[in-house]
């Protein structure tokens, strides 16, 4: 595939992804990663605030929790 053609087919690529709802696996990583961490180093009990801001960062994508 010439340099040319594949640049073309970059910007329908692009539109596609956008087309895809966001799945709540990969909505808010940031968020998540804290919330993981925490949780596995010091127990659910410890990390409600990391919880509720990451239920916070879902809500404001459009998930209900």
């Amino acid at each position: 595939m010439s340099t040319v053609s594949a640049a073309c087919m970059e910007p329908a690529a692009a539109a596609e992804e956008q087309k895809k709802p966001l799945r709540p696996c990969c909505a808010c990583p940031e968020t998540k990663k804290l919330r993981d961490t925490c949780i596995i180093e010091k127990g659910e009990e410890s990390c409600t605030v990391l919880i509720e801001a990451h239920k916070d960062c879902m809500r404001a994508l459009g998930f209900k929790i």
